[in-house]
């Protein structure tokens, strides 16, 4: 018998790419949403077959833009997903979505097709950094949908952009003043990262320094009325993203579409699914003790002290720095100092 996997499905069209984004989708203003339904139904079947019907604790519609999906095609992939895979009765099924592309009626026949979380990305409250950022929608919009899903009973998230070139700690105060009087109780705050191959890479911004990189990111649990339980995410508690949860104490999740990818456990071995879902590679337990380590130490709870990850950890290391990292229980979790260097300190935990 397999374990219980996630599922992610990746939907990768957008309206049009955000100045910063390289993650892996395309503007099209037209998708053929049922070769794309037929493409995901194939995979899952796939999945279905190499594993059997496996429980599944999750799904999670990422992107790209989710919520440009047609109503057709989400049905299409929901049956399949139900009639392929044993959907746990409390399964969180989240859609991610952007203003400007879905309204109270569509929202509607998201939830009554199975939709319990939705995630906004809503980036700023301020339309003139929404108009840098790239983004479609304006701040109006944005709260309208936050103020529409939270009026159904959804599980509400929203993810949020800081230290863009002319922020400060003001900046953050304020964002996070207009995050609590919404009345969220999950979000995301990412410092804005250039990537190369973006709009943004190819100008030459003046960043925010480390120093006050670091005094914003002190700055956001001063004010939001939201607990940190991962570097970048903060919610109330039992309003943790379930899915993502699951993923960072290391448990088996399948990637599907061309933008997804997996760890596979399969007979007791772990795979890499990335890419082309038919081609995947068996890893060691070292190499998935690590990642576990990589994702778990990431989390306020830390990472579970399993037999595979006690087997890596430098405990002369841990032992010696006790003030960045600290065992409690069966956790070993970063403590605030280890939070501002955590990908300083990550290799340094491995033997």
């Amino acid at each position: 018998m397999n374990n219980p996997h996630n599922l992610y499905i990746h939907v990768p069209f957008c309206v049009s790419k955000c100045k910063y984004c390289a993650f892996f989708s395309h503007a099209c203003s037209n998708p053929d949403w049922e070769r794309y339904s037929n493409d995901i139904c194939h995979e899952l079947m796939f999945w279905s077959k190499k594993i059997g019907k496996i429980s599944v604790p999750t799904v999670f519609f990422g992107g790209g833009t989710p919520s440009l999906m047609n109503m057709d095609c989400f049905e299409k992939i929901m049956k399949c997903i139900h009639d392929n895979f044993d959907v746990m009765s409390d399964c969180e099924i989240t859609l991610e979505s952007n203003p400007g592309t879905i309204n109270s009626d569509k929202l509607k026949d998201f939830v009554s097709n199975g939709v319990n979380r939705l995630s906004v990305g809503v980036q700023s409250f301020d339309d003139a950094e929404l108009k840098f950022l790239g983004r479609i929608h304006n701040a109006n919009q944005a709260i309208e949908l936050l103020d529409c899903a939270i009026g159904m009973g959804l599980n509400v998230s929203a993810d949020f952009i800081y230290a863009l070139p002319h922020h400060t700690e003001e900046n953050i105060k304020k964002l996070c003043g207009q995050i609590n009087n919404v009345g969220l109780k999950h979000v995301s705050l990412y410092e804005l990262t250039i990537e190369e191959n973006t709009p943004f890479g190819k100008m030459n911004l003046k960043m925010p320094d480390n120093e006050m990189m670091a005094k914003m990111y002190e700055t956001i649990p001063q004010y939001l009325s939201l607990q940190r339980y991962e570097v970048s995410n903060y919610a109330l508690k039992g309003f943790e993203c379930k899915h993502n949860t699951n993923i960072w104490n290391g448990d088996a999740y399948i990637g599907i579409g061309r933008g997804g990818a997996g760890r596979v456990f399969i007979d007791g071995k772990w795979f890499d699914e990335l890419g082309n879902f038919e081609r995947f590679e068996r890893i060691s337990e070292t190499q998935r003790a690590f990642e576990k380590i990589l994702t778990g130490m990431r989390t306020m709870r830390g990472v579970r002290l399993a037999n595979d990850v006690k087997n890596i950890l430098n405990t002369d290391w841990i032992n010696e720095h006790k003030n960045l990292v600290e065992i409690d229980g069966d956790y070993l979790h970063t403590l605030p100092d280890g939070l501002l260097m955590l990908d300083n300190i990550v290799s340094d935990l491995i033997k």
